[in-house]
């Protein structure tokens, strides 16, 4: 290999790790690729509803791991990130529980909403002095 390969390989290993967060890269995008899949089709109404009166059958339905099916169980958030879930799609299921992209981020982000809310208006705020 290489000294370009070498590099293209590290900076691969050093993206893959950061510290509290998980990559969403095409390998996460393989692994979630059921959970993800749910989760769109939860743009029609149907499907949503078809969901609510069956959450089981409908997980089945796409096939869901055993982990993707317990964080959905679970409703955690985290849990369907670490399974492969991509938080864009997941705001499609979060949506039928009645929450929003700022709930999925203070879940996240282990913080209360209130406080995640008031963190994106702060750096607002940085940002605009700045």
């Amino acid at each position: 290999m290489g000294a370009i390969g070498t590099i293209d390989a590290a900076a691969q290993v050093a993206k893959r790790s950061i510290p509290g967060t998980s990559i969403f890269d095409g390998e996460a995008a393989a692994r979630g690729y059921a959970l993800n899949a749910m989760c769109y089709s939860f743009n029609n109404d149907e499907n949503r509803a078809a969901f609510l009166a069956d959450e089981d059958g409908y997980c089945a339905s796409f096939g869901l791991t055993p982990e993707q099916r317990e964080a959905v169980r679970a409703r955690n958030v985290l849990q369907m990130i670490a399974a492969g879930g991509n938080v864009y799609y997941l705001a499609k299921l979060a949506g039928i529980f009645g929450l929003n992209v700022q709930d999925l981020g203070a879940q996240q982000t282990g913080m209360t909403v209130e406080a995640f809310k008031q963190m994106l208006l702060d750096a607002a705020h940085q940002t605009q002095e700045a």
